[in-house]
């Protein structure tokens, strides 16, 4: 299980949530955000990550120059699209930064909404899915309809994001299969300032899951959360 934990704002923090658990890390790059934070700050805050850990830029509507200027500044190992990016224009970073992951985010309305995800499965490669609001882009709190997506299985790996918390997590997984998650909001004192108990909580309710999801299985293994990562 991938867990992304998106909008980190201070150096130590992104230290400490990696070793709680976190397999990747976001860092907002639009300026009207509360929670952005500039090329250089994001270069302090990866530069003694672990190698291991994915580092994400979060963009939305800016233009493939300035995404890979803020990239090749900052040391980002990915881009993550939160905006009205096209497929084609997915396509067009894929040029532009050919070694670099690629998530398109999507705020989902409703089933008809949902089926566009489709469209971007050949451009990119992962998918997260956000609850919409009409206003912010992410960050809401709000979730979103989890029966929705129940059957929801796309060609590429896909995140699961929206107002999940640790006290919803478990729920959150028992009705659909994501390849990860990513959380903001649910773990944050204030925007931008992670609260590191609640992200220390999130892991345990995590790995407790996990260790009955084995023992159900008869598998005894102790992997456990922090033992697995999805790879790309």
């Amino acid at each position: 299980m991938r867990v992304k934990i998106c909008g980190i704002t201070q150096p130590q923090q992104s230290i400490a949530i990696a070793s709680l658990g976190a397999t990747a890390l976001g860092f907002i790059c639009v300026p009207t955000s509360p929670r952005y934070v500039t090329a250089s700050q994001i270069r302090t805050a990866v530069a003694e990550l672990p190698a291991n850990i994915d580092t994400i830029g979060v963009f939305a509507n800016a233009s493939i120059l300035e995404i890979s200027q803020i990239v090749a500044d900052s040391g980002l190992a990915g881009v993550q699209l939160h905006g009205d990016e096209s497929p084609d224009f997915c396509y067009q970073l894929r040029q532009a930064l050919p070694n670099a992951e690629i998530i398109k985010a999507l705020r989902i309305r409703n089933l008809e909404h949902l089926d566009t995800a489709i469209d971007y499965t050949k451009y990119v490669d992962t998918l997260l899915l956000d609850a919409y609001h009409p206003q912010q882009l992410g960050g809401t709190g709000k979730t979103l309809d989890w029966k929705m997506l129940e059957q929801f299985s796309p060609s590429c790996p896909w995140l699961l994001a929206g107002g999940l918390t640790a006290d919803n997590i478990v729920e959150a997984l028992n009705q659909v299969n994501p390849s990860g998650v990513d959380l903001s909001s649910g773990v944050e004192r204030a925007p931008g300032d992670k609260d590191l108990d609640k992200v220390a909580r999130l892991f345990e309710k995590l790995e407790s899951r996990e260790q009955g999801r084995q023992e159900r299985q008869g598998d005894k293994g102790d992997k456990g959360i922090r033992g697995t990562r999805v790879n790309y």
